[in-house]
This record gives structure tokens, sequence and C-alpha cells, in this order.
């Protein structure tokens, strides 16, 4: 007993020292030295499971290592949930996918739902999980935990989440139908010419490429501006850039969709009978114009397509799938290149990739889209539509009209 006592005390001194394999080795140490009945009396004076004793003498007669730097021989202790829950990294993300904040360019991603909480979510559905356990699976996957931020993106409506969850809902909807769903938006107008573009690229030391001092448009005709319009399908990760040279108005914009529905859209989803559309509120494709509206219109009366449109709430813009799916890699590949004519700019945006792979088409519109175009009151109220009972002026359906 006396024994027990002093390596019970001992135990204590060094338990906060050891790492896991010393503190092992010194129980297997003491349970030698007693002889018979060793092992049980240092599991009971330290409450180190006799297994791990055991254990522990074998190594030290082996004399085996772990290796330098190691604790545990390689492949030895619990496999990662990962392995063993093959579906779990693919829940969590699905479920932070509807909640998460932050700007979506940006690599750091973050989510308002506390460990515990996303643990009992997934203990819901089926995953053997601990709150502490979350936490590196989140790290993974580009998540940290953080406070509420309020970042500059103008009033926050009422109703913004709701209209997340309606919009997450209504793609996903049309993705299991196997419909075809699309992210819209038109690009940053971008100067044509020598003109400075953010970002570096690798060139030789000292020799940097020269480009204007001042942006100033140039009179040329062969340059001016670019406007870009996108389409993302959400379903199959490819992008559509029409790139206009003209003015951005809702007439270019529908057209940048027929474009993608000609070229990409009716190969891809042969048997569509719908368009789902993601926009933003405001610009050429916003829920108020009705030039929009009237376009769309007959777009859908041209395709058959009855087109679902879902705005993103104001000052969500950056919401959009195609803000950082699409977009933000047509900036990454042509950062520190001048874009010094149309065709470098179509090139540039054509040879966007990324390693899970997103593919990008684009072409040159050289059409013109003149401004002041206004729908008049008999045209729109031709136009087949027909509002959600949830915030109908964002949420509405647009279906071809009889011939």
């Amino acid at each position: 007993m006396a024994d027990e006592a002093a390596i019970g005390d001992r135990f204590r001194l060094l338990a906060g020292e050891l790492d896991e394999r010393a503190l092992r080795l010194w129980a297997a140490a003491e349970a030698t030295a007693l002889g018979r009945g060793g092992t049980a009396a240092v599991a009971r004076a330290t409450g180190i499971a006799p297994s791990t004793i055991r254990r522990g003498r074998v190594e030290l007669a082996s004399g085996e290592s772990p290796g330098a730097g190691r604790v545990r021989r390689p492949g030895a202790g619990r496999k990662p949930l990962t392995e063993t829950d093959p579906t779990l990294l693919a829940d969590l993300e699905r479920l932070l996918d509807g909640e998460s904040r932050g700007d979506p360019e940006q690599p750091l991603r973050w989510t308002a739902k506390s460990l515990r909480n996303l643990a009992a979510e997934l203990r819901a559905q089926g995953h053997e999980i601990s709150a502490r356990s979350v936490a590196p699976l989140l790290r993974q996957l580009g998540y940290s935990l953080q406070a509420n931020a309020k970042t500059r993106e103008g009033a926050s409506h009422p109703d913004r989440d709701a209209q997340f969850r309606q919009i997450n809902a209504t793609v996903k909807a049309a993705l299991d139908a196997g419909e075809p769903a699309i992210s819209v938006d038109t690009k940053k107008k971008e100067l044509v010419g020598d003109f400075k573009n953010a970002g570096g690229e690798l060139r030789p030391k000292g020799s940097p490429e020269r480009v204007r001092t001042h942006d100033f448009r140039d009179p040329d005709p062969e340059l001016g501006k670019a406007a870009p319009y996108g389409v993302y399908d959400l379903a199959d990760d490819v992008g559509w850039v029409n790139v206009g040279i003209d003015n951005d108005t809702a007439q270019f914009a529908v057209e940048s969709i027929r474009g993608w529905w000609q070229q990409l859209g009716a190969q891809r989803y042969p048997h569509a009978s719908s368009l789902t559309i993601t926009a933003d509120c405001g610009g050429s494709n916003g829920n108020r114009t009705r030039l929009w509206k009237t376009e769309l219109q007959q777009l859908a009366d041209q395709t058959g397509l009855a087109i679902r449109v879902c705005h993103f709430p104001p000052g969500t813009s950056k919401w959009n799938k195609i803000e950082h799916r699409l977009f933000s890699f047509i900036s990454i590949n042509w950062r520190g290149k001048p874009l010094v004519s149309r065709q470098t700019i179509i090139s540039l945006i054509a040879a966007t990739t990324t390693r899970t792979g997103l593919t990008v088409h684009a072409r040159l519109d050289e059409r013109s889209y003149p401004k002041g175009i206004k729908a008049t009151d008999t045209e729109l109220a031709a136009v087949n539509l027909h509002g959600d009972p949830f915030h109908p002026e964002w949420n509405y359906t647009i279906n071809p009209r009889a011939h």
C-alpha cells in the first residue's frame, strides 16, 4: 500500500509534464520495478488502464520507438472522423452553406453558428460528433468562428435571411429536378489599353510592364471600355462571359443570357422546361427595371422556358455565387496584366480555370445597346409574369406566351 501511495504521488507530479508515450513508459517502469502484481498496483495508484501499462512494458522490453518527434507509431490512434464517417464533411458544408457570412471573394469565411449548435445538428443527421471535433473540420473547410461584425453593405432588409433561404430552396429544387440554374451579373467595366491592372505577375527583376501614368479612356474606337456580363452555371461549374463594348443595359443583360443558352445551355439541358436565374436587385438586371422583364419575356417566348427569377436583397450583391465562383478567378487570372486589346480580354477570360474544374467561355459582343429605351405600360402589362407569395418583387416567374 505504501508503494502504491508513493506511485500515486509521483504520478500526480509527472502527469502534467509528460506526453502520452512518456507517461506510459514511466508507468511500465514502475510496474516492472514492483515485480509480480506490479501492473495491477500501478493501475490502482494512477488510474492508467492495465492494458496501457502492459503495452508500455512491451515497448520497454523491445526498445521500439515510434520515430523522432512522434508519440504514437505511424497509423496508431483513432482514425480521423472524415475517414470513419465519409459523409460528415459534406453534410457540415451543406449545413453551413445557407448560414455563411463575410465577403465571399476572400479566402476566409465564417459562420454565425456555434460549435455546439453545429454538432447538435450533425448528430440529428446521424453523425456521432462532439462540439470539440467540429472545430478542426471547420478549419479544414476554411471557416473560423468569430463574433458578429457589421460591414458597409447598406441597410439590412428585415427579410434578408429569409430571402437567402428562399433563393437556396429555389435553386436546390431546380438542380434536383435537373433544370438549369444560373447566377448572372455584370463585372466591373475595364479600360482597354496599356493601363495599369491591379496585382502583379512574375517577370525578370527590374523589368516591370510599362503602362500609362493616367487612366484616361483612350479615344481609339478599338479600345475604350469593356463590360463583361457573366453567366455562371450553378450545376456545371461553367462560366460564360459576354464582353460588350457599349452600354450595360437590360437588353445587353438578356442578350448575354440568350447567348449562353444558345451556345451552352441548350446542349447541356436539352429537356429543360424552366430556367432559374439569381441576380442582384440593381443594375441592368434589377428587379425594378421594366426593360429587364420585357426582354426576359421575349427570351421565354423564343426558348419555351419558364424563367424563374430570384433577386438578392439590396446591399447583398457580393453573395451572388458568380462573384466568388467566376469573377474572382477572372480577376486573379489577369492580375498585373494590362488589358491591351479586346482580344486580350477574351483570351484571359477564356483561359481562367480552377483546380476544382471551372471552365470559362467568352465572346466579344460588338453590338450597340443604346440607353434610354423604356418599356411602356402596355408592354409591361403584356409580360406573362407571376409573382411568388413571398416578396413577389424579388421572386417571380415569366412564362412563355401562347402563340
